[in-house]
């Protein structure tokens, strides 16, 4: 059995709710951030930025609260998210989704579930496929 560690490469991405897409945009290629993907899901726009190493994806949903702690998720990038899937359960941990969840994003999708920590913090494992 795989341990949840020994199956994340790495920090896929901080989700980050916007009330205001352009403004977040703006702000973030003023940084030095590139726009690397952008769509729209279920009539939120999507915006997947680039610096370097750090990913953020910021998506409009007109409920971000606007102050400190508003970070909604840290995805953890995994290569298999089935092996992530089982390890995170045998850990003791429980998805936030009944299955693994799908969505067409990137050239071949991504496949993706959540756990919660501690403080409330959702921390999803994707698999870019």
């Amino acid at each position: 059995m795989n341990t949840i560690g020994a199956l994340v490469t790495g920090l896929q991405h901080i989700g980050l709710p916007t009330n205001d897409m352009a403004a977040t945009v703006q702000f973030y290629h003023s940084l030095g951030f590139e726009t690397a993907y952008e769509t729209v899901n279920n009539g939120e726009k999507v915006c997947f930025l680039r610096l370097a190493g750090l990913c953020v994806e910021a998506y409009e949903n007109g409920q971000a609260v606007g102050r400190a702690g508003a970070i909604d998720h840290i995805c953890l990038d995994v290569e298999d998210v089935e092996a992530a899937w089982e390890a995170v359960q045998a850990a003791g941990c429980r998805p936030l989704e009944s299955s693994i969840q799908a969505l067409p994003f990137w050239s071949k999708g991504v496949r993706f579930f959540n756990i919660l920590g501690p403080n409330g913090e959702k921390v999803e494992f994707g698999q870019i496929l």
